[in-house]
């Protein structure tokens, strides 16, 4: 990125400006990013667990394969889900609230005895296959808004910052060298005329 400057007092004081807007701003992204840094090491390794204990959920109901053959899996399914949002660093994620179930009614008499847990087995899988997803949603915000603000310090440490400060010592270097010649033009002109004026006195 290339910073447009004039050698002049006007561009001076907008430089320094937007270098101390920058310089004031880093830390605070900084501690942003490292905060999105830890935010997203606690999702991957929550997100990790609610994998695998839906893993483990469904290894462990597959002793019961021959009777969910039996089972209408048409009589649960997914009516609502409640969701929240709430702000981590800054960044806006889906928060998962209650998940509403919708269950048909079926025949006591003619179900099997174990369609009761049947369905409790079918909400906490669903149950915990949305967790998975939300997370997962959630990670993916994160990671995103981390990636934004990493570049972003890049942006500022690596580019700006330095650009800026570069900037100012051309800036400052011109002038201090316009002033010395102006002060060394002002003392040749001086010597000039005092010399004229001691000739003009000799003659």
């Amino acid at each position: 990125m290339a910073i447009k400057y004039q050698y002049n007092k006007t561009s001076l004081q907008q430089l320094e400006k937007q270098l101390k807007v920058r310089q004031r701003t880093l830390p605070i992204i900084k501690n942003k990013e490292s905060a999105l840094r830890m935010e997203v090491k606690r999702c991957k390794s929550e997100l990790q667990q609610l994998q695998q204990a839906l893993e483990a959920q469904i290894q462990g109901y597959e002793y019961m394969f021959a009777l969910w053959n039996e089972f209408d899996a048409s009589l649960v399914s997914v009516q609502d889900v409640h969701l929240d949002v709430k702000k981590i660093a800054g960044v806006r994620v889906p928060v998962l609230g209650d998940v509403d179930f919708d269950v048909k009614p079926f025949s006591l008499f003619n179900s099997p005895k174990w369609y009761y847990d049947g369905i409790a087995l079918l909400q906490g899988l669903a149950q915990n296959a949305i967790e998975c997803e939300f997370s997962e949603a959630k990670l993916g915000l994160l990671e995103h808004a981390r990636k934004k603000t990493t570049q972003k310090v890049n942006l500022f440490e690596k580019v700006q910052i330095p650009g800026y400060a570069d900037a100012i010592r051309k800036i400052k270097r011109f002038m201090e060298d316009e002033e010395n010649l102006s002060k060394s033009s002002q003392k040749i002109l001086k010597d000039i005329i005092a010399t004229r004026e001691e000739e003009e006195e000799a003659s």
